[in-house]
């Protein structure tokens, strides 16, 4: 019993982790509000915090593999969900009389059902295809490599989570000529983030090993995304 109670145990790390990945999306639908410039390249100010939540996807499914990866992205789905709910129905209550920042508050929790719904499919297919090429990276790889396997797996999340986002949420709204040109733009600034802060990633899956005593190959896994009971 004492054998299996210890498999079953969550680390606080594992916890930490988690509660970062949901702060992360959350603040990112906020930030999404907000356009910006960098140069020439327009963008959204979720650019700052988005690619952090790729970052921990990564350290997660290095270090306990992809079964416990799969928890966290239904986690932080579930989370986001419930935050962009909660604020749907805040705006659609009628504001105080006295109140006057109607306007500015609909412009952040309004959040168009068409957004909403292209944001939520892009985030769950963009986080498991990032899990899914670092899982089997790591085996083929024999767990070498993680720096390679770190950028290569948030090129192809990335770039799953734009070509299903802009389309949906966007498509007729700005050029088509426009779009490839922008998901480019997003996925090169969001793995270019990612390369800046990989040495800061390298010495956290470095930590969380040695302070966890985990370092998962996952051998005979199932992939199904919907297999969340499987740990």
């Amino acid at each position: 019993m004492e054998q299996k109670n210890q498999q079953q145990r969550i680390s606080v790390l594992f916890m930490l982790y988690g509660i970062l990945f949901c702060v992360c999306l959350i603040t990112a639908n906020v930030l999404e509000t907000k356009q910006i410039s960098l140069g020439p390249a327009n963008m959204t100010a979720g650019l700052i915090v988005f690619p952090v939540s790729y970052i921990i996807n990564d350290v997660v499914c290095e270090v306990w593999g992809y079964g416990r990866t799969r928890l966290l992205i239904w986690l932080g789905f579930a989370m986001n969900f419930l935050f962009v709910a909660f604020g749907a129905i805040a705006d659609c209550i009628p504001g105080a009389p006295y109140w006057h920042g109607e306007e500015g508050f609909h412009q952040i929790f309004g959040l168009a059902p068409r957004i909403a719904g292209a944001s939520f499919l892009a985030f769950i297919v963009g986080s498991f295809v990032n899990a899914y090429v670092m899982s089997r990276m790591k085996l083929s790889s024999v767990g070498r490599n993680f720096s390679y396997r770190a950028v290569l797996s948030t090129i192809f999340g990335e770039l799953s989570d734009s070509i299903i986002f802009f389309p949906l949420a966007l498509g007729c709204v700005i050029p088509w000529e426009e779009m490839p040109s922008l998901i480019i733009t997003q996925v090169t600034l969001k793995t270019v983030y990612e390369i800046i802060v990989l040495p800061i990633t390298i010495c956290v899956v470095k930590y969380t090993k040695e302070h966890d005593h985990e370092d998962v190959f996952d051998k005979d896994i199932a992939y199904n995304i919907f297999k969340v009971k499987e740990l």
